[in-house]
């Protein structure tokens, strides 16, 4: 039986790939940083953990708490949208901070607790980014607060990549999905965006390391 781990599972894509795994016969431990979060996610089956990716000392618990586990697939969903003003609007200090501890340290210190997980099972560790983070081919500046928290944690991931060579790490566009933050006039179901998602981590190889792809197996040329 596989080990599953997701890094931010309450909703959205993170509960929907909570509850793929589990429907395929996966043992998995999702995460999330409220009682009614973690009251849906047990109520699917999931192992539950309590982490919240925006405070440093609830990411900090990680390691202990997942202590003696290897894992086969690690998947970094927490994160969350913001003012969507352009670059006419430059964000506040208490905003930034707000986006770049959820989006951006919050994996940068989740990273080093989870990947040696990962890697001991030879395993994959997926981030759900964004393709308003590719800065090649960047047409607009509406949320750019956003586009940058997604950039930056591209390039944690590829440069992470090479500490961890027994490690698959892959960051995934998961589309246009009917969530909170995606709207619902978006064109992507969760359970699509979901299963698309389980797809290509499933098909990845080692040659696929450092990879950007989107739900639907696409490769996009540049970061």
């Amino acid at each position: 039986m596989s080990t599953v781990l997701i890094i931010g599972a309450s909703r959205g894509i993170g509960l929907e790939l909570a509850r793929q795994g589990l429907a395929a016969g996966e043992r998995v431990i999702a995460t999330a940083r409220d009682d009614a979060g973690l009251a849906r996610l047990r109520a699917l089956g999931a192992q539950t953990l309590r982490v919240d990716v925006a405070d440093p000392a609830s990411v900090s618990s990680l390691a202990w708490q997942l202590d003696g586990e290897k894992v086969d697939i690690a998947w970094h969903v927490a994160g969350l949208m913001c003012s969507r003003a352009d670059a006419t609007q430059p964000p506040t200090q208490t905003d930034f901070d707000r986006v770049m501890h959820a989006n951006v340290l919050g994996a940068m210190q989740v990273i080093p607790q989870v990947a040696p997980l990962v890697e001991a099972a030879g395993g994959r560790f997926a981030f759900i980014s964004s393709v308003m983070g590719q800065i090649g081919g960047v047409a607009a500046s509406n949320a750019w607060l956003y586009r940058v928290s997604k950039a930056a944690l591209n390039m944690a991931v590829a440069s992470a990549r090479s500490a961890y060579p027994g490690a698959i790490m892959v960051c995934l566009h998961p589309g246009w999905v009917q969530t909170d933050m995606g709207g619902g006039a978006a064109p992507v179901t969760v359970a699509d965006s979901a299963s698309g998602l389980r797809r290509v981590v499933a098909g990845l190889s080692a040659a696929d390391s450092g990879a950007f792809l989107q739900y639907d197996g696409q490769r996009f040329s540049s970061w």
